[in-house]
């Protein structure tokens, strides 16, 4: 054996390697999320004309119940003890993640484009930075910078150049869904160890729908059902399987391998996805104002996310 060899099996190295591959891994996953819930924006504004955003909502949930049960379901009924135990914690990720971000992207969805949900949604990982600076953590003059920089396009954005405060409602929705999909991905490194992936997720979804309910019946008494056309179901279905089961299950894995952080630096390949998406399915085209505003808020997260 070679003074490499005897180097490369030594158990430090070992510890080093493994942990590369599961950084390795945990970026992959982030990227994973970040593809399919790109198209989940395309998913929602294809709806806003269709499907009430509650109702969206709910069916959303109960198709991805659907999808996860068969993979899910037993862990769950296995660490139902866990469940109990740690109930507090998962309904409080629930109402983050499942019932109120998913609802405020399908209202941001009937007054504004899926590019700019895109682009807003850019800044997370800038709000994941400064939650960690609340909790004690120092930023740093570079994310800082980059905060700054990533703030000053989002307000560019959704305020069209003015700075006037005359901001679409859609806009001043996905802000208030990029702030709810922050606390979520910043609860889940508080995650019970002994809780499965799996387990966790089914009981998420459950729980979401649940609160979704009863606005779900209101929203069926004043406004009316929708019809079920292709139209309608298929991306129903999109956001049910891939951008639920899918892509939380993915996202949630990030989170326990890199941490919300650096899984968060991988969001800012979302802006260039709804982008590609939503020209040829949609007709939305980019605007030259857009992409000023795509550079500041992904410059900023570049800078803010780093240390």
């Amino acid at each position: 054996m070679t003074v490499l060899d005897r180097v490369r099996s030594t158990p430090r190295a070992t510890a080093a390697k493994k942990v590369g591959g599961a950084s390795g891994l945990g970026l992959v996953f982030a990227a994973v999320a970040t593809v399919v819930w790109s198209g989940s924006f395309v998913a929602s504004r294809a709806l806003h004309d269709s499907v009430p955003p509650i109702q969206a909502a709910f069916w959303r949930w109960l198709i991805a119940i659907a999808a996860v049960a068969p993979f899910a379901g037993r862990e769950a009924w296995r660490q139902r003890t866990l469940i109990r135990r740690h109930l507090g914690f998962l309904t409080l990720a629930s109402l983050l993640g499942i019932a109120v971000y998913n609802t405020l992207v399908n209202q941001a969805g009937t007054s504004t484009s899926a590019g700019n949900m895109g682009m807003i949604m850019a800044a997370s990982p800038v709000l994941m930075a400064v939650h960690e600076r609340l909790t004690g953590d120092r930023l740093g003059a570079r994310r800082t910078v980059g905060l700054l920089v990533a703030v000053a396009g989002v307000l560019l954005l959704v305020s069209k150049g003015s700075l006037d405060l005359a901001l679409a409602p859609g806009d001043l929705w996905m802000v208030a869904a990029a702030l709810s999909f922050t606390s979520y991905s910043v609860l889940l490194k508080r995650r019970p160890a002994e809780l499965g992936a799996l387990a966790f997720l089914f009981t998420t979804f459950v729980l979401g729908a649940l609160m979704l309910a009863p606005v779900y019946g209101v929203s069926l008494a004043v406004q009316g059902g929708f019809a079920a056309t292709p139209g309608t179901v298929g991306p129903l279905l999109y956001v049910g399987v891939l951008s639920s089961a899918v892509a939380f299950f993915a996202w949630n894995k990030a989170i326990a391998l890199i941490g919300a952080a650096r899984a968060g630096v991988v969001y800012y390949l979302q802006p260039v996805c709804v982008a590609l998406l939503s020209y040829p399915l949609l007709g939305e085209a980019t605007s030259p104002a857009q992409l000023v505003c795509m550079a500041l808020i992904l410059g900023g997260v570049v800078l803010g996310s780093r240390r």
